[in-house]
């Protein structure tokens, strides 16, 4: 009888040590399968360090803070597609977090909402391949890589034999890599989607791009793949021999002077998650977009490159060209991980699902960021979801800005 009984408790112990193993992947996939759900999608985008593990980026030693300029208010109304919409029902029906506005490099509104503060960090989401690109930027500025006709594989071998084989560093910053991949976040078993599932199972990153097929000859195609950006942080993970927060935090962080605290989200091997899972502030996202706007050079320090931030933000072929393009998925433009709208400003500008947004206009010096968690986001028909009516809204929001800013 005490044989048994020591038996029963052995048993019930090995559940228990089972289910505790188990605990943190089930604690994993449950959030990323109710990631969006609109009860939780607000604080889900604010919390992602309470559930998986991180990389920190620490504030810069020499903190740049913007200064104050003349404050304006927002337009109550904007025009698209022949209507009025109403900006605060549109913040409102969008979950707007947090909105801020740069003239001149001077902040003239700044607002948040849902529970956000001025140092809440929340998910950059693709937002974050700007920021990979300005990496890559320096690296080549640096000499660890060579140049964007390099192959992914000369740097990463064991991609030999995956779909990025002889792939070239210019084709993945694109997106015009020729890689199938479906990005419908809508979808449940779409590729990003099912991406988002292994990686909560603790499938690395590297493993998964190895599941990934051709479709297209690479260069001829404007097709977006977030799987495109991971390879450039495997790219700089190896030409640069740190990893890519060590990289970032030396090279673009400090020197820029990032005011908070940040972090990526790493997957199990320890890599981070650079093609959406930056974590920051709202002002210290606005600092690429002054980074960019002032050419690369920021508060006296040439951080990028002005030759690339020219390149970054120019289509230089007939795919990648905004409008009504039969050789892309999109209607707009492409440049090195950065969005360019039709328009004669020069606008582009950083995008990420759920309506977050870095926007960019070098001939009027203004630069916004949006940051939501529009629960709408897959409902097309639902305005606030479109990247061009939030562009519509920017561009009113720049003519206030520019007149003088009055109500």
């Amino acid at each position: 009888m005490k044989k048994r009984k020591r038996i029963g408790i052995l048993f019930l112990l090995m559940i228990l040590i089972g289910i505790a193993i188990a605990f943190p992947t089930l604690k994993k996939l449950h959030y990323v399968l109710t990631l969006f759900d609109k009860e939780k999608i607000v604080e889900n985008f604010r919390t992602f360090d309470q559930v998986w593990p991180v990389s920190r980026l620490l504030p810069s030693p020499e903190p740049f803070v913007y200064p104050k300029g003349q404050p304006i208010s927002l337009p109550d109304n904007f025009d698209y597609a022949g209507r009025k919409f109403n900006t605060k029902s549109f913040f409102e029906d969008s979950n707007t977090m947090g909105f801020l506005v740069i003239q001149n490099d001077s902040i003239v509104f700044e607002q948040y909402y849902l529970g956000h503060t001025e140092q809440t960090k929340s998910i950059s989401w693709s937002l974050a391949k700007s920021f990979i690109s300005a990496l890559v930027g320096i690296a080549i500025e640096e000499g660890h890589i060579k140049n964007v006709l390099e192959t992914v594989d000369t740097y990463v071998p064991e991609l030999k034999g995956s779909a990025y084989e002889g792939v070239t560093i210019k084709n993945i910053l694109q997106m015009s890599s020729g890689v199938r991949f479906n990005e419908d976040y809508g979808d449940f078993n779409s590729d990003i989607n099912r991406w988002g599932r292994s990686f909560a199972l603790g499938t690395s990153q590297d493993a998964f791009v190895k599941t990934l097929t051709r479709e297209r000859e690479q260069g001829t195609y404007n097709h977006y793949v977030s799987i495109n950006t991971h390879i450039l942080g495997m790219v700089l993970k190896r030409a640069t021999g740190e990893s890519v927060t060590k990289y970032m935090q030396e090279k673009f962080w400090n020197p820029v002077g990032m005011e908070h605290d940040s972090y990526w989200v790493v997957d199990n091997t320890g890599m981070e998650v650079v093609l959406c899972a930056l974590n920051a502030t709202l002002r210290d996202y606005a600092k690429i977009g002054s980074v960019y706007l002032n050419k690369g050079n920021w508060n006296g320090k040439q951080i990028v490159s002005e030759e690339w931030v020219t390149i970054s933000t120019t289509p230089d072929a007939p795919h990648l060209i905004p409008g009504d393009n039969p050789n892309s998925t999109h209607d707009l433009g492409y440049g090195y991980q950065w969005w360019i709208p039709e328009g004669d400003q020069g606008e582009f500008q950083g995008q990420g699902v759920y309506n977050q947004t870095i926007y960019v206009n070098p001939t009027t010096k203004t630069v916004i960021v949006k940051l939501s968690a529009n629960d709408k986001f897959n409902d097309k028909s639902h305005i606030p979801s479109r990247h061009d009516s939030t562009l519509e809204l920017f561009r009113a929001v720049v003519a206030r800005a520019t007149a003088g800013g009055g109500a």
